[in-house]
């Protein structure tokens, strides 16, 4: 990637094809939508300001996902964060199937170690090595917070059966 000067046109058409992606994401990271907008804010920034040239629109993907990571990480470490995990109701109307919106219910309460991966993995198409980039994990580390996270929904659903 190199560095480059983005044109508005360019940075407009970047923000208007990824930023619900990017919002999605600090949203599962941070679970609040106010911490999610700042986030989202400060990666839009960031490519406007860092000005990238990208190879691909999966580069173009993949770097907005580590940079919202990124972000997002150095918000949870923020000393004025209060922290609340909710589902906010912008990203359920995005799932069209009630039974998806009820799995987005279920991934949204587990930690976040879990949720993120499991949310790149289902939600955005990502595989094991491309998330392990992302998050700076190696891939099995990744497979088993998939795994892990797979026998948490499990046994979520188990104790809401009848």
């Amino acid at each position: 990637m190199k560095r480059g000067q983005i044109s508005e046109e360019e940075f407009v058409r970047l923000a208007e094809r990824y930023l619900d992606m990017v919002y999605r994401l600090c949203l599962s990271c941070l679970g609040q939508k106010a911490d999610a907008e700042d986030a989202c804010q400060n990666v839009m920034e960031r490519l406007y300001r860092a000005s990238p040239t990208f190879e691909s629109e999966e580069h173009t993907r993949r770097w907005l996902c580590r940079v919202a990571v990124n972000e997002s990480r150095r918000l949870l470490t923020s000393p004025w964060r209060r922290r609340t995990v909710g589902l906010d109701e912008a990203v359920l109307h995005q799932v069209e199937e009630p039974e998806d919106r009820g799995v987005l219910e279920a991934v949204w309460k587990l930690p976040e170690k879990y949720r993120v991966p499991l949310y790149l993995y289902y939600f955005e198409g990502y595989g094991t090595e491309e998330i392990g980039a992302i998050l700076s994990r190696p891939p099995s580390t990744v497979q088993t917070q998939l795994a892990r996270a797979r026998e948490k929904l499990r046994q979520m659903w188990k104790e809401e059966e009848p």
